[in-house]
């Protein structure tokens, strides 16, 4: 019982040394009042503060991110048509010499598409003679 009343009064002292000095520095004009906040309640403008930064750093990446994968894409469509347009002139090319060297044998046309033909052909010369006789050509 004797232990816990000295430990009270030695601990009542040193507030009260603390409390002297605070007071002694006060009455000189040294320390200036600052509010402390609560240590479960976060200070409001540092977190506004964090979360303008966190947010412009995220939008400059993100930024980033999207003009690199474009231009990389861009980049990426641009070769590969060219190397397609490549292959498809080669290909029409080696089409092109193909029939060239062959000799195509001509098939006979059915006698409907025959009688077709013929009788457009006669029109042709008809419409021909009319603008001649007219004078319109």
């Amino acid at each position: 019982m004797y232990l816990s009343l000295i430990f009270f009064f030695i601990s009542l002292a040193g507030i009260i040394i603390m409390i002297g000095n605070k007071l002694a520095l006060v009455r000189s004009g040294q320390v200036i009042e600052i509010q402390h906040p609560h240590p479960f309640v976060p200070d409001l403008q540092k977190i506004k503060h964090l979360t303008l930064k966190g947010t412009k750093k995220f939008g400059y990446v993100a930024l980033f991110v999207i003009l690199r994968f474009f231009i990389k894409f861009s980049n990426f469509i641009k070769t590969n048509s060219l190397i397609l347009i490549k292959r498809l002139k080669d290909k029409l090319k080696k089409n092109k010499d193909n029939t060239s060297d062959e000799i195509i044998e001509k098939k006979e046309v059915s006698k409907y598409l025959r009688i077709i033909s013929e009788y457009r052909h006669k029109i042709k010369e008809i419409k021909h003679k009319i603008k001649e006789e007219e004078g319109i050509e």
